[in-house]
């Protein structure tokens, strides 16, 4: 990947930890695959597992140190200030419940952080945490992954150069068939935190996918939502959260024009292993993107034929070009687009550290943007509390 400035030059790498992401969570192998893509961290210690035992045993199948593998993140966080080799940041990928309080303990103890979303259960907290990254002068990076897509920078250049006009419909969807039976009951670890309220928050799939649906328009719109009108639903029996959300939206006006949207999360579509679209329709062009195709954007001037974009291709652009890594026709996918994040949030490091503006053209998600989608789950679940009521955020 490339960096504006650097030649592609690899900076310093940054000593990492991570809290959670032990012996059968998912995110965590993932962070750590995407932490090494682009040769930016080392990962050298790690509070694995709320259980000492558990962690140290996930520790040495990933070749931690033993002396640095700790049986709490309040341990790691006060060991490694200790050492002249100590981490510098630290990596978030514990359920949700867990978010606030190992970002604030880090943060405050002066450590970079890169957190899982949502960044918290709460919109106070998640406001209390924006005042506490403030506070702390240090970076903090959200890792809503699939705006690391190429085509997924080539849509938001496009949509900021007016290339589609003044945007009028913005429809989002993220559908996956995970729950479509009750897998919390048959010993599944990732569905059963996500369906109770004290680990996951006040939102099911709203939070869990929905947020990545709702941060990907606004990021590649650049839009600001207005209000929205939602209905969640639970149809897996006993389950207190939803694991379907369908809602309409309003966003703020620009130009003269406020668009209106869509958006369907859903994670008992059968038939549906991952499928995140974005289709995007201005006064002069409309673009979709699908997740499961990342490397095609589709792209359709008014009165004209719809053309196909292509990462690599002739018709990628600049924003695009500097987050590829190979040529055009060979993929680029769901790792690599993690991996520009990590990319990306170590240069936001090493700009921090040094004193100096980041690079041009960074895509990082911030603590602000944490802010907004917890507000919008918030604003979900008040909604559909309220019958589908237009409610603002």
């Amino acid at each position: 990947m490339t960096i504006e400035g650097r030649d592609d030059a690899r900076g310093r790498r940054i000593r990492l930890g991570m809290v959670g992401g032990g012996q059968g969570a998912f995110i965590g192998a993932v962070h750590r695959m995407a932490a090494r893509i682009d040769d930016r961290f080392d990962l050298v210690a790690g509070a694995l597992s709320s259980t000492p035992e558990k962690a140290k045993a996930s520790a040495a199948e990933i070749g931690l140190d033993p002396a640095r593998s700790y049986g709490s993140y309040e341990e790691m966080a006060r060991a490694e200030k200790e050492r002249p080799d100590g981490i510098e940041a630290v990596a978030i990928v514990t359920p949700n419940h867990m978010h606030y309080p190992v970002a604030r303990t880090f943060l405050e103890a002066g450590y970079h952080v890169i957190c899982d979303k949502p960044v918290t259960t709460t919109l106070a907290d998640a406001k209390d945490l924006a005042e506490i990254v403030r506070r702390s002068g240090k970076a903090f990076v959200l890792t809503h992954n699939y705006t690391g897509y190429p085509m997924i920078r080539q849509a938001r250049a496009m949509c900021a150069a007016g290339d589609l006009g003044d945007i009028r419909i913005v429809q989002a969807h993220y559908i996956q068939d995970f729950l479509a039976t009750k897998v919390e009951d048959a010993g599944s670890k990732q569905a059963a935190w996500r369906v109770d309220p004290s680990k996951s928050g006040a939102g099911g799939t709203i939070g869990d996918i929905g947020t990545h649906a709702f941060n990907l328009a606004s990021f590649v719109t650049g839009l600001e939502l207005d209000s929205l009108a939602c209905e969640l639903t639970s149809f897996g029996e006993g389950r207190s959260l939803d694991d379907n959300a369908q809602m309409l939206l309003r966003f703020r006006e620009r130009n003269g024009v406020a668009a209106k949207g869509t958006l369907w999360a859903s994670q008992v579509a059968v038939g549906h292993e991952n499928t995140l679209a974005l289709t995007v329709i201005g006064t002069k062009a409309g673009l979709t993107w699908q997740q499961e195709e990342p490397n095609r954007l589709w792209f359709t001037r008014l009165g004209e034929p719809k053309q196909l974009l292509t990462r690599g291709g002739a018709g990628a652009n600049a924003a695009a070009g500097r987050v590829t890594r190979i040529p055009a026709g060979h993929p680029e996918g769901y790792l690599e687009g993690f991996a520009t994040i990590y990319a990306e949030a170590a240069e936001l490091i090493a700009a921090t550290d040094e004193g100096r503006a980041p690079p041009e053209g960074l895509g990082t998600v911030t603590i602000e943007d944490g802010v907004t989608g917890m507000a919008f789950i918030e604003a979900c679940v008040r909604s559909a509390r309220d019958d589908g009521a237009w409610t603002r955020l």
